[in-house]
């Protein structure tokens, strides 16, 4: 099992690595409550076929990671009035230690550098191994997120209720129901484009859930998020090459928060995608995997 425990932070880290071992490293990172399998296969192989050696890995408490069990996120509304207020809330973690757990990873495995891809709150992490680990970074590539500035367009209703609604039943029908539901109301809108495989998903979900279900990390992942705050000054000192890349129809992290993370890193370059969501859907796949090549390539 491909295990190894950061020597940084003593968290134990699961990841699996495609492509030559002698190539520059893509360390892909993923979202809040996601494991790493939410990396599409095909856009591993084709980063990997580009001529780099990729490495996805789970987040702490999520997937096959190391869970951070007995660990109590404050109470949601109570953690948001205090952020408001200026007052801080005591969390299990933080996502610096979200970022140093990935640092710790290319440390266990000897790796001097890598190119860093981010999605969602994978996003934001990368965006803080640029601000804390430059000296760690060929490049940075942030992925559907955004700055934390709270003055930003929200989400959508339908959009962060389906990813925080609790769980009915761990049984694998209602497990299947409420990923397919999450998909549906955050992913990108049906379009001739981007056209919505059911079977495809239902498969794509069982698998996940037969790997892990976790539903006790995604509290703590979402109060590391809300302890976070605003980067935007922190963003401004960052000297790492910078790419975004933001879907224009994202119900969940909307473009404006792509905008904010292009607008507030020196350099940095933003692409959108028309009809995009808040997901990685296949047929954006190669578009994808080239901006983060030639990005990689020019940093």
């Amino acid at each position: 099992m491909p295990t190894v425990t950061t020597p940084n932070t003593g968290i134990e880290i699961f990841y699996e690595e495609h492509g030559d071992p002698s190539h520059d490293v893509i360390l892909l990172v993923m979202g809040l409550g996601a494991q790493m399998t939410l990396w599409p296969d095909e856009l591993v192989a084709a980063l990997a076929g580009e001529g780099f050696r990729v490495i996805r890995y789970d987040n702490r408490d999520i997937g096959l990671s190391q869970k951070m069990e007995g660990a109590r996120a404050p109470w949601l509304p109570v953690q948001m009035l205090r952020k408001r207020i200026g007052f801080p809330a005591k969390v299990p973690y933080t996502l610096k230690d979200m970022a140093d757990d990935g640092i710790g990873l290319l440390d266990a495995l000897g790796i001097e550098r890598a190119h860093v891809v981010g999605a969602s709150m994978g996003g934001m992490i990368v965006q803080l191994m640029a601000v804390h680990h430059a000296e760690r970074l060929h490049s940075m590539t942030s992925i559907m997120s955004t700055t934390g500035n709270p003055k930003l367009p929200q989400a959508e209703k339908q959009a962060i209720e389906a990813l925080i609604a609790p769980l009915k039943s761990m049984d694998e029908d209602t497990l299947i129901a409420h990923g397919i539901n999450i998909i549906r109301n955050i992913g990108s809108p049906e379009s001739a484009e981007f056209p919505f495989d059911e079977p495809a998903q239902r498969e794509r979900v069982l698998k996940n859930i037969r790997r892990s279900v976790y539903p006790a990390g995604l509290p703590r992942q979402l109060a590391a998020i809300i302890d976070d705050g605003c980067r935007r000054a922190r963003l401004g000192k960052v000297r790492v090459p910078s790419l975004v890349l933001h879907g224009e129809a994202d119900p969940l992290v909307k473009l404006a928060g792509g905008e904010d993370t292009a607008r507030h890193i020196p350099g940095a370059r933003l692409v959108t995608f028309p009809g995009w969501g808040h997901d990685l859907p296949l047929p954006l796949v190669p578009r994808l995997a080239n901006e983060i090549v030639s990005h990689a390539r020019g940093g």
